[in-house]
């Protein structure tokens, strides 16, 4: 059983060896224009010197000294029919390598073809082209399995195939053997030092734009926590200030409503605390799950630290009902089909609508608002107006009017504020829509 699981995994690695050797490893080479004309130049070269070669030993005798004493006669291809042989061997073998980076196994299998019929009396007619085509299968082709397969099948046949006399080179190209590779060594070094080079510097670069990044990141999510916390401190410590105002005036005449004012001034309170530990919550979520209900961890009213949703539109009337309870007249009106919105279009809506009632209670008290909510196929409009009244607190910064603007921002939305020609102030956002 052993023996024939053996046999059978043996099998099929075998088969998985053969079936994976046509499969190509990487995608085809694609060799620059640069590449084809070197390809096509070296090919020319070594064909016209091969080829001027073997015109020039057509009818020659060559005589070698193979021991001391001992001498063998070699003729090398004569007549016509042996130039032509040795023309014809020299073309082919040199002029396939000028597809050598593009099929170097089909160029492989040309030139050692054209090497095995080379007569062994004039293998320089073929051995250099061989050299250079057994280095491009190895480094170019696609097919590792068949190229890893292919060469020492070449080389065994090359060096087996009766031709034992190899080319002698003659003393006054010795020089120039040495000193090539040397130049080719020389320049690949220097090559490899410059992109090695470049390859550090790009990495310097990329680390530089990814720090920079994580920079602008930190800033944009402090800029958000910056205008959420200015979103909710302003708007619930301004109706808790004015409640609190109108508590201490009717403290001694009224005290049932001043007892009122001070239960809006706790609510008001209550809001600002669960919005704030919303916010903070995002940042501290790690660190109250280590702690989870001890100390400050726990919620004030004995819940856990769950952060409560993000305000929407369905929180407005609790909104306006705040506003209200300042003294301040605010009208709420919906149009259109009421529908869910992305939870960031929702609390866009709602930031828009506090930041616009929270100005009006601070600088224009004695007036009336009105808040108008439009659900269009399209786009959600959102507008508050008020009728003007006397002045309040000094001028504000207009740091709440910007964040509203990159916050609409974000969903291609228009913030349009001014006063209006009747008198009072005029907050409109529009935010586009997918259609429902």
């Amino acid at each position: 059983m052993d023996a024939r699981t053996t046999s059978e995994r043996l099998r099929e690695a075998a088969r998985r060896t053969v079936r994976d050797a046509g499969l190509p490893s990487g995608p085809p080479l694609r060799p620059p224009r640069r590449a084809w004309q070197f390809d096509a130049l070296l090919a020319l070269v070594l064909g016209i010197a091969t080829v001027y070669y073997g015109i020039d030993n057509t009818d020659n005798v060559v005589v070698r000294e193979i021991a001391p004493g001992v001498e063998i006669v070699i003729p090398r291809p004569s007549g016509p029919g042996g130039l032509a042989l040795m023309v014809t061997l020299a073309a082919v073998a040199s002029g396939a390598l000028a597809l050598r980076r593009r099929y170097p196994l089909a160029v492989l299998c040309v030139v050692t073809a054209a090497t095995l019929a080379t007569p062994q009396s004039v293998m320089r007619l073929t051995f250099y082209a061989f050299i250079i085509a057994v280095y491009s299968a190895a480094v170019y082709s696609p097919y590792r399995v068949a190229a890893l397969a292919a060469l020492p099948m070449s080389v065994v046949l090359v060096g087996t195939s009766g031709n034992s006399v190899t080319p002698i080179v003659p003393n006054e190209y010795i020089a120039l053997l040495i000193l090539v590779p040397m130049a080719v060594a020389a320049v690949g070094l220097r090559t490899w030092k410059l992109r090695t080079d470049e390859g550090r510097a790009r990495l310097s670069l990329l680390e530089r734009e990814q720090a920079e990044a994580l920079r602008r990141a930190v800033e944009h999510e402090r800029a958000r926590i910056a205008r959420e916390l200015h979103d909710v401190v302003t708007h619930n410590v301004s109706v808790m200030i004015i409640q609190a105002g109108a508590a201490r005036k009717i403290m001694k005449i009224s005290p049932e409503e001043a007892g009122e004012a001070l239960l809006a001034v706790e609510a008001g309170g209550r809001s600002a605390m669960a919005e704030l530990r919303h916010v903070m919550g995002l940042l501290t979520m790690a660190d109250e799950g280590e702690g989870e209900g001890t100390g400050e961890g726990a919620d004030l009213a004995g819940t856990t630290a769950v952060p409560a949703p993000q305000p929407g539109l369905d929180q407005l009337e609790a909104l306006v009902g705040r506003v209200r309870d300042t003294g301040l007249p605010v009208g709420l009106t919906v149009t259109g089909s009421p529908r869910p919105l992305p939870p960031g279009v929702e609390l866009a809506a709602y930031r828009v609508v506090q930041e616009a009632l929270t100005n009006t209670v601070k600088h224009a008290s004695g007036s009336a608002a009105a808040v108008t909510v439009e659900y269009g196929p399209e786009r959600l409009r959102v507008e508050v107006t008020d009728t003007g009244g006397h002045p309040g607190a000094g001028p504000g910064s207009g740091r709440g009017l910007i964040g509203l603007r990159e916050r609409l921002a974000v969903y291609d939305g228009i913030l349009t504020t001014g006063r209006r020609l009747t008198g009072g102030y005029r907050v409109e956002a529009l935010i586009p829509l997918e259609a429902p």
